[in-house]
């Protein structure tokens, strides 16, 4: 057996990483950075409770090819204790913002540069040619104070991420706030004020405000669904917008609901194009088998259900073979009534056919509508792609004569 891999932990300062983790306990990312100052991307997996984390040191996610190093659970746990997390070694670097001091986390993501889509948010803004409207209106030497306003109720989220901007902007903008990600607000409350420079502030405006309208739309349906869900949990899908995917995830998580898969990378997600290409369900099941055997890879494994004929065929076979499936999906199994309720029957009779040895997850025609009435079936997790891909922004703005702006907002009903 190889050596306890040994890591060198950077100050933020120098370099702002060390172990990123997935919410499922499962599956472990990290990133350091060896003697030589070359970059590594260690994949860290843990089999089962109690037993070594294992650790494949590939620079490359595509590629298992290196081997696995065995790590002590203590050493592994000690590292992640440590995490200041990073995406693409770049969250917090430069940015003024504290990970640490974040209400809620951002999941993480070996390779996504947070700090980037920030940055290309304000270039398509601005251009190379800024705020012509600003620059041609208001002298440089103007210091403002501007106060940001709920203009519906709901849960606010991209609070974290608005700070972001801000500092990518004018790192010497304050910005104070009397809410923090996650928490209610009201029509017409005050929740935060930034005070600065008036041009560097109406930079950051409308991309600060993009990512807060959208991140606490997602937030406010996930309350919303997680709680009428329970005891089952909520997840969202990879259905969020091209280069959003963290952004859209970390408002799940905000929001009170709970994190798919990041992408095709940290979990095996068998679906029904996998099954028509594979020749059955089973060949699929264990072709997957076979792959994560011949890799010593431990992650989780899902397969997609349409029929009951199918769940009976998966746990006949589970009990036949030594198995890395870990869960089963349950899709559309919920069917539209014609009155617009559900009939879930065929969901309930699936779950006590699996009788707990399997995590379940109930998708398709999931609405807020129907979120209780599916959770009630003893189902583990309900995904929503809608949490996401149908979102409706929550109403906010930023406004530097608040008086003004709330008699308008009172005239139009907005404030």
């Amino acid at each position: 057996m190889n050596p306890p891999l040994k890591f060198s932990i950077h100050s933020p300062t120098r370099f702002p990483l060390a172990i990123n983790f997935f919410p499922l306990d499962i599956f472990r990312v990290g990133i350091y950075r060896d003697r030589q100052s070359k970059m590594h991307i260690l994949n860290l997996y843990k089999p089962s409770p109690g037993l070594l984390w294992k650790c494949c040191g590939p620079s490359d996610l595509r590629s298992y090819s290196s081997g696995l190093i065995q790590i002590s659970t203590s050493t592994a746990h000690g590292l992640v204790s440590r995490k200041i997390t990073a995406m693409s070694a770049s969250v917090t670097k430069g940015s003024g913002i504290s990970i640490k001091s974040m209400a809620i986390q951002p999941p993480s993501h070996p390779t996504y540069d947070l700090r980037g889509i920030i940055k290309l948010a304000l270039a398509e803004d601005s251009a190379d040619f800024g705020d012509v409207t600003s620059l041609a209106t208001i002298p440089s030497d103007i210091v403002v104070d501007a106060f940001f306003l709920a203009k519906e109720d709901g849960t606010v989220a991209g609070i974290a991420l608005a700070d972001m901007v801000f500092q990518e902007v004018d790192p010497s903008i304050r910005v104070e706030w009397s809410q923090k990600d996650g928490d209610y607000i009201h029509k017409g409350l005050q929740f935060g004020k930034v005070s600065g420079q008036a041009r560097s502030i109406l930079i950051a405006e409308r991309v600060a405000l993009n990512f807060m309208q959208r991140m606490s739309g997602i937030a406010t349906l996930t309350k919303a669904m997680a709680d009428a869900a329970s005891p089952a949990r909520i997840l969202e899908t990879r259905k969020t917008a091209p280069g959003l995917r963290l952004v859209d995830k970390w408002a799940v998580l905000i929001g009170g609901g709970q994190n798919h898969r990041m992408g095709l990378f940290d979990m095996v997600l068998i679906k029904d194009n996998h099954i028509s290409a594979a020749g059955s369900i089973i060949n699929a099941i264990k072709s997957v088998d076979l792959y994560l055997q011949q890799r010593n890879l431990k992650m989780d494994v899902e397969v997609e259900t349409r029929t009951l004929e199918e769940v009976h065929e998966v746990l006949h076979y589970a009990t036949q073979k030594k198995t890395s499936l870990t869960r089963m999906m349950l899709d559309n199994m919920v069917v539209p009534l014609p009155n617009g309720d559900v009939d879930v029957a065929m969901l309930k009779e699936a779950v006590d056919i699996i009788n707990g040895r399997f995590e379940t997850e109930a998708s398709g025609n999931v609405t807020l509508h129907t979120v209780q009435k599916i959770g009630q079936t003893g189902v583990t997790y309900i995904s929503s792609g809608a949490l996401t891909h149908s979102v409706k922004a929550l109403d906010i703005s930023l406004k530097i004569d608040t008086e003004l702006a709330l008699q308008v907002g009172r005239r139009t009903k907005r404030a």
